[in-house]
């Protein structure tokens, strides 16, 4: 039922819309500490987060947080992260077109006689590198979108997924434009 027919002023609800953040901030104690706090303050969710110092001699992190909210959330967060101190830029790589994501997965799997010959295969047909093997387990690495992560990981449920640990995403946009 479509209410604003009924009420010409009630407001139309907006999609909620996945959105990968890029902030270069100060490399300094604390600032991590501040972006998760104002993101836990707000009640918005951080759904992937990855930090690391990319410029050493100006003591530079690139933070990439994945977040998501309408446009208008989208828009707040965005506000509030460029009024923070250290922080030197805000992108939205969600806007800027399709961006590169990549994440990281190192997926642990127990098994033996057909689980195993499966969880081999599988890891295969993903291009999973073998870091660890054992008679009765793997430690298999995965490099891929969030997506391919995610089902490599439901598949591998049924063969014997003991443990993961992911790194979180890392996004860089399209072309020749640096940040």
């Amino acid at each position: 039922m479509n209410t604003s027919s009924h009420y010409p002023n009630a407001p139309v609800a907006q999609p909620v819309a996945r959105h990968t953040l890029a902030v270069i901030v100060d490399n300094e104690p604390g600032v991590l500490a501040r972006i998760a706090g104002l993101f836990s303050g707000r009640g918005y969710n951080i759904e992937s987060l990855t930090v690391s110092e990319t410029e050493h001699e100006k003591h530079l992190s690139r933070i990439t947080v994945v977040t998501s909210g309408t446009a208008a959330v989208i828009d707040q967060i965005k506000a509030h992260l460029n009024r923070l101190v250290p922080v030197h830029r805000v992108v939205d790589l969600t806007l800027q077109g399709e961006a590169l994501e990549r994440e990281l997965a190192l997926v642990k799997v127990v098994g033996k006689g057909d689980h195993r010959v499966e969880a081999m295969r599988l890891a295969a047909a993903f291009g999973a590198r073998t870091l660890d093997a054992s008679l009765t387990s793997f430690v298999f690495e995965l490099t891929g979108t969030t997506e391919e992560i995610e089902r490599f990981i439901k598949l591998m449920t049924a063969v014997g997924l003991t443990e993961v640990s992911r790194t979180g995403i890392a996004a860089m946009s399209r072309g020749p434009e640096a940040m």
